[in-house]
């Protein structure tokens, strides 16, 4: 193994293990070179490798601060880059049908309060119209349905997809409109326990978006992308 590679390993071990958690500024390229018992060259590389996989970011008059624990995010967010609509849609099916299944057999009373007022925000937002306000609400809501699962493994699957999770609503939202999705039977079945309902309510409001999607109704090839690019089918 090079040397810049075994720092950058030592250091990203550092990360995982939690000795530097996300939020913290690291040492700085001397400390991390005398540590190491390395140069500062060395060390430089050794970051922005860590910099380059979503872990770290420099900040300008400020040094170096752990962003992640994972290098999946990251990842995940390439692949996401040039995926289609129908692409996301079909992802967020398999995500987040089981999230409302396990939701709804493992929520707690105040988490059932907790979705309700959130439903009531995402409810308002629509009322509102404010297209930026309607993306933020209903992915809190999503989020913490996922939180319901009370499945750190699929909870952190489903964090490393909320970038194109989010840009997949706001297309929804913005080209497809509301369509009197408000939720409301989701939040429901979720409330009293009703696993398979709350998995049905879930399939059919992502069915019903992919059925809508232009390609699905004989429209242009799928050309718009999460990423705002053009990818061909």
């Amino acid at each position: 193994m090079r040397l810049i590679d075994q720092v950058a390993q030592d250091m990203r071990e550092q990360i995982v293990s939690g000795v530097w958690p996300v939020g913290q500024r690291i040492p700085t390229e001397p400390e991390l070179a005398a540590a190491a018992g390395t140069g500062r060259n060395t060390v430089r590389e050794a970051v922005q490798a860590l910099v380059h996989a979503g872990l770290l970011e420099r900040r300008q008059g400020s040094g170096t601060y752990v962003i992640s624990t994972s290098e999946l995010p990251t990842v995940m967010g390439r692949q996401f880059a040039c995926a289609s609509q129908q692409d996301v849609l079909e992802v967020r099916q398999a995500l987040e049908i089981v999230t409302a299944s396990l939701a709804a057999r493992r929520r707690t009373p105040e988490q059932v309060e907790r979705m309700r007022a959130l439903l009531a925000a995402r409810t308002a937002a629509v009322a509102g119209g404010d297209l930026d306000q309607m993306v933020a609400a209903d992915m809190a809501l999503h989020r913490f349905i996922a939180e319901m699962a009370a499945n750190p493994v699929l909870a952190e699957l489903y964090a490393t997809v909320l970038g194109a999770v989010a840009n997949n609503v706001r297309y929804n939202f913005e080209r497809l409109g509301p369509r009197g999705e408000s939720h409301q039977e989701l939040v429901e079945a979720i409330a009293r326990g009703d696993s398979a309902r709350a998995a049905h309510e879930i399939e059919h409001y992502l069915d019903q978006a992919s059925h809508r999607l232009p390609e699905a109704n004989g429209g242009l090839p799928r050309t718009d992308t999460v990423g705002g690019r053009s990818q061909p089918s």
